[in-house]
């Protein structure tokens, strides 16, 4: 999340700005990542127990590992790690049936000096009205590349930031793509640059603005590797009091999945990640899922941030917990999702 620290030290101090079904993935190779998947007739039996078991804490841990491994050396725009990132998520589209919108699956930034991509993949709608209206998935695959050096140790891995929202969305990716069934249509955008002053994000949201893209909403997803601590919510969303996003998706849910953070507000979160230029463009309801909260990541653009340290079973969980309520967004009937 962009400048998060330099606004959190002004009064904290912190470092940080049924079975199961699926459970034999292994990502042993990263340039297949499909994976193993469950029925989608064992996904309904789940269902029905009131769990959604799709995503596992290995499936969510491979993918993870991966992204905020040294071997991508921080990720940051316009290296030969994040190019690798970039291959690596296109192979996981290709490989679960989401298509390409452009061209390819890259979007060559135009408002970054070197060559820098979004990788943007596309699920068509299956209703001939509603198809015609697309909500956009998104997070940051990007992060800063290298940070000050701990014990030798120079690359920041990103884990969290944003391995952790990347991972969330290619598996919300890998559903859709599997079992589609969403009446509306799909965009699934992971931004490069937003490290950078958000410049993926700017550079999609002008061209598709331009495109006339009739958006519905757009949902982003930041920082979610670790959970949230003392709340009675499982995850909160920024600019809360803009939109009835969270009482949307809190009645799908059938629980308070989304609440809201004091210090979001605060520190106007809204306006500090992917979901921000899409607000500026096209006006619709464009916010971001998070469960960092100042208190429970200390390693914010430091080497910290490792893959160690987060939570697979969370984000397996949050993945879990969230598909039902973007299915039941995407096939509302109407828009229900709008700014107060």
């Amino acid at each position: 999340m962009k400048n998060i620290i330099c606004l959190a030290i002004l009064s904290i101090v912190i470092g940080c700005g049924g079975s199961k079904v699926d459970q034999t993935v292994r990502l042993t190779n990263p340039s297949s990542a499909s994976g193993t998947i469950a029925s989608e007739a064992a996904l309904k039996t789940a269902r029905k127990k009131g769990v959604l078991n799709f995503s596992t804490d290995e499936r969510v841990g491979g993918v993870i590992t991966y992204l905020a491994s040294d071997e991508l050396n921080g990720r940051e725009a316009g290296s030969e790690g994040i190019e690798m990132a970039a291959k690596y998520i296109e192979g996981i589209f290709r490989n679960n049936g989401v298509k390409t919108y452009f061209e390819s699956y890259r979007d060559t930034l135009t408002n970054f000096e070197k060559p820098a991509y979004n990788v943007v993949g596309y699920i068509e709608g299956t209703d001939k009205n509603l198809k015609n209206e697309f909500i956009i998935i998104g997070a940051h695959y990007d992060h800063i590349g290298a940070a000050e050096p701990v014990a030798g140790d120079h690359i920041a891995n990103g884990a969290n930031d944003n391995a952790s929202g990347t991972t969330a969305v290619l598996e919300f990716a890998r559903y859709f793509g599997r079992f589609g069934k969403n009446k509306r249509s799909i965009i699934f955008a992971l931004f490069s640059a937003e490290e950078k002053g958000l410049l993926g994000s700017k550079h999609l949201a002008k061209k598709l603005k331009e495109q006339n893209l009739n958006l519905y909403a757009m949902l982003n997803f930041e920082m979610v590797g670790v959970p949230l601590v003392g709340k009675d919510y499982f995850m909160y969303v920024t600019g809360y009091e803009e939109s009835n996003l969270a009482d949307i998706s809190n009645a799908y849910a059938k629980e308070k999945l989304v609440g809201f953070l004091p210090t979001a507000k605060e520190f106007n979160l809204f306006q500090r990640s992917d979901n921000y230029p899409f607000h500026t463009e096209f006006g619709v309801p464009s916010q971001t899922f998070c469960t960092f909260d100042f208190t429970n990541f200390d390693h914010y653009h430091k080497v910290g941030d490792e893959v160690s340290i987060m939570d697979f079973d969370h984000l397996a969980l949050l993945v879990n917990k969230t598909i039902p309520v973007l299915k039941d967004i995407i096939n509302a009937p109407i828009r229900e999702i709008e700014y107060k």
